[in-house]
């Protein structure tokens, strides 16, 4: 039994997806029933939990060969990460008590960074999770292909993205969610002892690639733009953000160089920057229909 967490979300749904495609029993850890119907549907198990619920949570990893663990995202955390740290808590207790064969948590490039910064979430995650007696993978993937999500419409419309990313012509290391997912189900189904780290990239890609794969994409002229550092602060909580440090803080890192990967051994995915962008424009264009 293959018990995943954030199965609704794009790379628990890719996982999933692709377990369930092998014939493999999945169990969706689930917090909203009404997203229940449609994993049931593919069939899988339901159990339903949230991911600040110890109890709930370890009925749903009980008997569980691997258990994959997503942690929500938290884009405006408090200072100290408290709403993370209560994850983690319930997350640890929940897999110590269950005492599933393996566990496969989501976590990112960069995790080992010592600044601190958005993805110092997942850093509180990884250092947790080795704590225990349980075979562990932490999977670090770079930067999410789509994210450039937001820039579909800019571009369809004003021909310019705007870039928090610089200098535009710097490539970092970029994954599509797709191959993510992909390797998450060939590493569930691994034997390994003691804690590992996998990291994995699709593609490097700068701002003006974003912008340039755009133009291909859209049929129309595209070029990226720099969002000056000194006003993202204003910028961030004119749209609504109470705590915008830690997400500055992490482009910080990307622009800077010190959010990268720990070693030198990257597996390598096969979804092209390309491939992404038109499923994003396609999807766009669908909605706006």
């Amino acid at each position: 039994m293959y018990v995943i967490t954030g199965i609704t979300g794009k790379v628990g749904g890719a996982l999933a997806h692709n377990l369930l495609k092998a014939g493999l029993p999945v169990r969706a850890v689930i917090r909203d029933a009404g997203k229940a119907a449609y994993w049931a549907d593919q069939g899988c198990e339901i159990a339903f939990a949230a991911m600040e619920d110890a109890q709930a949570l370890t009925e749903a990893f009980k008997g569980a060969t691997a258990v994959f663990i997503l942690p929500p995202p938290g884009f405006d955390p408090q200072p100290g990460f408290p709403e993370a740290r209560v994850v983690i808590a319930a997350v640890s207790q929940a897999l110590k008590a269950a005492a599933p064969q393996r566990v496969l948590c989501l976590s990112t490039i960069g995790a080992q960074a010592k600044e601190l910064n958005l993805l110092t979430q997942r850093t509180l995650m990884e250092q947790a999770l080795s704590a225990l007696d349980i075979p562990v993978t932490f999977l670090r993937p770079g930067w999410f292909m789509e994210n450039a999500a937001y820039d579909v419409s800019s571009a369809r419309d004003t021909g310019v993205i705007h870039s928090f990313l610089q200098p535009l012509d710097k490539r970092i290391p970029m994954v599509a969610t797709a191959d993510i997912g992909t390797l998450a189900a060939q590493l569930l189904q691994q034997d390994w002892a003691g804690h590992r780290v996998v990291e994995l990239e699709s593609q490097w890609v700068s701002p003006n690639d974003i912008a340039q794969t755009l133009a291909q994409v859209l049929g129309r002229d595209v070029r990226a733009d720099v969002v000056e550092r000194d006003t993202w602060e204003p910028l961030l909580r004119g749209q609504g953000a109470h705590n915008p440090l830690p997400r500055m803080r992490m482009v910080d890192g990307f622009n800077e160089g010190w959010i990268c990967f720990e070693h030198d051994q990257v597996l390598k995915g096969t979804t092209s920057l390309l491939t992404v962008l038109r499923e994003l424009a396609d999807k766009t264009a669908e909605s706006n229909a």
